[in-house]
């Protein structure tokens, strides 16, 4: 159960982190702080799709496309930046090409590294304290 936790506590995180650097890089990837419980509700959908896209995107570049598996987690990015964005409950604005194009680009990167890095800093304490314990 903790582990759980830390996971979603994890992928939450770096969610959180992919959507503030691509708005502090990017001027057409505006995050709304005026609504921060819109942000903070697109960043549960967000990290949600994110992850129930993946795996669907991969079975079906798998099948029709298997040119596109390598870019799985861009392609899942940007169907949940899309998703989140056409939300009506504020939180986050994409303007332009370059929001979108540059911006998932982004997302997707920092997502990756966070969930990598904080996997490792959390996940390596829990389970010492569970071999301790």
């Amino acid at each position: 159960m903790i582990t759980f936790l830390i996971r979603l506590f994890v992928f939450l995180a770096s969610a959180a982190i992919g959507l503030i650097v691509a708005d502090l890089v990017l001027p057409g990837f505006m995050i709304q702080w005026d609504r921060w419980w819109g942000f903070v509700i697109c960043i549960v959908i967000f990290a949600i799709l994110q992850s129930a896209l993946s795996p669907l995107i991969a079975r079906l570049a798998d099948r029709y496309a298997p040119v596109l598996t390598g870019g799985i987690g861009i392609v899942s990015t940007l169907v949940a930046l899309i998703v989140v964005v056409l939300l009506p409950i504020g939180g986050l604005r994409i303007t332009d090409a370059a929001g979108w194009i540059v911006g998932a680009v982004i997302v997707w990167i920092v997502t990756a590294l966070c969930t990598l890095l904080l996997s490792m800093i959390f996940l390596k304490r829990d389970a010492k304290e569970r071999r301790k314990g």
